[in-house]
């Protein structure tokens, strides 16, 4: 037979011949070290993949819309559902929002219920929303059940047929155990719960996920990927395990669950994460062999991720949201929600609302993600990492089996002492600049201030129970926005002299590193271009009345500049610093009085923090 293969008449080329080349490229230098990427998760990331790193995964012979659903549940398109969860807690301003999200473009909303008390209040809620058409999902209510009653009443009470309305509850049992250290009613009392919830819904409300697991606790928190997913899938099965022990069907429970994910800024992780997760719930609901498939089709909601977000330059929280939701979205999450850009400084507002919608509108309606099922497939890599999240995360859920499940994790404190763990390390790898939160850490903005905007912090003063080990949720951010915000309120902002000296292109890089450095710490930065003699630089020095004085040059032209400089102002500045690390003649410096140096391994934040003990 012909062979009609494109590009065939080009002779294969083995991976052997490409390392060859790339080796020779390399002209001595670690493969490893140049061109091997390490994950958070302990992957290794090549600088290629091909066809053959595919070999021996078995869901590439499905298809979208077949099992395991690696490659989604659709089989003709990627549509998903445009989420905006709306907390507002007065039912009138959040019917406003809902009715202005919904016109303009939102096919799901969430809702703040604390306040919804009869049908009444429901319909004050709801009013003008055609249920039948938008997902509604029930937020921060204190009794579910009675909420769902209450929506049944008033769904029929306006016409509306129950089995047809689609939705969900955010009721989650271990999200409370890890925010409030104890279960509700008690470990046995929240399972009851489920039980009812699960058994009403199958009743009245049958498109209802009244059950979530809200993996996004973990993300918030600082876990990693694999961690999330597998912990996410031990909860989800913990539930469906338990169910079916109290006589509840398998259908019924499996399709009441909604696994909600924090997507994070690494790109094709997160793509590959939800990816990941449909192949192992698919596995997982097959042990406990369902009668209908709706059993193996796990529901993901996808949530930007609030860990990534920062209050300085918050515009860049719309660049990070947008590439999150767009692996979302490109994974085939079935609904996803974007954070509002300012939401780590301030209570959301139509602007925020407008911008966080539009972003999903834009993958839609501009870039068509939605047209096309499982738009990743064929990428060698996308579908490698797939493969080894799904086996990390495999890991994961097993050792929560080998614990008894994921109550007794929970108890245990393992689920929350592995999260700590690699919280630890994001947060030193932050502190470190060896992940860079773009104008927090990393390249400020040197004038502006946001301490004026700030209108309060999101917290929790309800009592704490000692069942649980809680988890902490915060923003990587937190820390430099901390020194930041001390800048801002001090009485005087301090000065730092950039003192540059010698060679054009050293000077300039070691004074953009300076002024990075503290900039990130607010202080004020007197740049300059370049002084002819160290005595004329420590001259100006003198005159600007900073408070740290930071040498600029290249380390050969520090051993002309660093005595007469430490000479003239030793005891005239609070503190003299050198830019670089040139190890022969460190101790030398100090004699003369460098205090300190400060350079790419330099821990920024323990750094700054000792600056501001001393300058503020």
């Amino acid at each position: 037979m012909e062979d009609n293969r494109l590009f065939s008449e080009f002779p294969p080329v083995s991976t052997e011949k490409w390392e060859e080349v790339i080796n020779k490229d390399l002209k001595g230098a670690d493969y490893e070290k140049k061109l091997v990427w390490r994950t958070l998760e302990g992957f290794k990331v090549k600088p290629y993949y091909r066809a053959e790193d595919l070999e021996g995964l078995e869901y590439l012979d499905s298809n979208p819309g077949e099992k395991p659903y690696t490659r989604g549940k659709q089989a003709g398109g990627n549509v998903w559902e445009v989420r905006q969860d709306i907390r507002i807690a007065d039912l009138k301003e959040a019917n406003r929002v809902a009715l202005d999200a919904v016109e303009r473009g939102c096919t799901a909303i969430g809702l703040c219920t604390k306040n919804v008390k009869s049908v009444d209040d429901m319909a004050t809620l709801l009013n003008g929303i055609y249920i039948n058409a938008v997902q509604v999902n029930f937020l921060c209510s204190e009794d579910y059940l009675g909420l769902l009653k209450i929506y049944v009443d008033y769904a029929r009470r306006e016409g509306y047929k129950t089995d047809e309305l689609s939705g969900s509850c955010g009721w989650d049992m271990f999200r409370y155990a890890l925010k409030h250290g104890k279960f509700h009613r008690g470990e046995e009392g929240d399972l009851a719960m489920a039980k009812e919830l699960v058994e009403y819904a199958a009743k009245e409300l049958p498109k209802f996920r009244v059950l979530t697991v809200d993996g996004s606790v973990l993300n918030s928190a600082g876990s990693n990927s694999v961690q999330e997913l597998g912990f996410s899938l031990a909860a989800a099965n913990e539930l469906v395990s338990r169910l079916t022990d109290m006589g509840v069907k398998m259908e019924h429970a499996a399709r009441s669950i909604q696994v909600n994910f924090g997507v994070g800024s690494t790109y094709f992780m997160e793509m590959a994460k939800i990816r990941a997760a449909r192949l192992l719930w698919s596995k997982i609901a097959e042990q406990y062999q369902p009668e209908c498939d709706c059993a193996y089709k796990l529901y993901i909601n996808a949530t930007t991720s609030s860990w990534n977000q920062s209050v300085y330059d918050p515009y860049v929280n719309m660049l990070r949201s947008t590439t999150e939701a767009m692996s979302a979205a490109v994974a085939g999450a079935d609904s996803i929600s974007v954070l509002p850009f300012d939401n780590a400084y301030k209570e959301a507002d139509d602007f925020g609302y407008r911008i966080a919608r539009n972003q999903q509108l834009l993958l839609k309606e501009e870039s068509y993600l939605d047209k096309i099922a499982d738009p990743a497939a064929g990428s060698y890599y996308i579908e490698n990492l797939t493969d080894q999240i799904a086996r990390g995360a495999w890991d994961h859920f097993m050792k929560v089996e080998e614990a008894g499940g994921y109550c007794k994790a929970l108890r245990a404190g393992m689920v929350q002492d592995e999260v700590e763990k690699t919280a630890r390390e994001r947060d030193n790898n932050i502190a470190t600049r060896k992940t860079t939160i773009l104008g927090t850490n990393q390249y400020p903005n040197l004038l502006e201030k946001m301490g004026d905007k700030i209108e309060g912090t999101h917290c929790c003063n309800c009592e704490k129970g000692t069942e649980v080990k809680t988890l902490k949720v915060y923003r990587g951010a937190e820390p430099f926005e901390a020194l930041r915000m001390q800048t801002e309120k001090a009485a005087r902002r301090p000065k730092v002299f950039l003192l540059t000296y010698g060679n054009l292109a050293m000077r300039k890089a070691r004074s953009g590193f300076a002024t990075n450095f503290f900039g990130v710490a607010g202080y004020e930065i007197i740049d300059n271009p370049g002084f002819a003699t160290p005595e004329e630089g420590a001259k100006a020095a003198l005159e600007s009345k900073a408070d740290v004085v930071v040498l600029c040059s290249s380390d050969d032209e520090y051993a002309e500049l660093t005595e007469p400089v430490c000479k003239a102002l030793k005891g005239k500045v609070k503190s003299l610093v050198l830019a670089g690390f040139p190890k022969e003649m460190v101790e030398t410096y100090k004699g003369y009085g460098i205090d300190e140096f400060i350079h790419v391994k330099t821990n920024v934040l323990e750094s700054l923090t000792a600056f501001q003990k001393q300058l503020l």
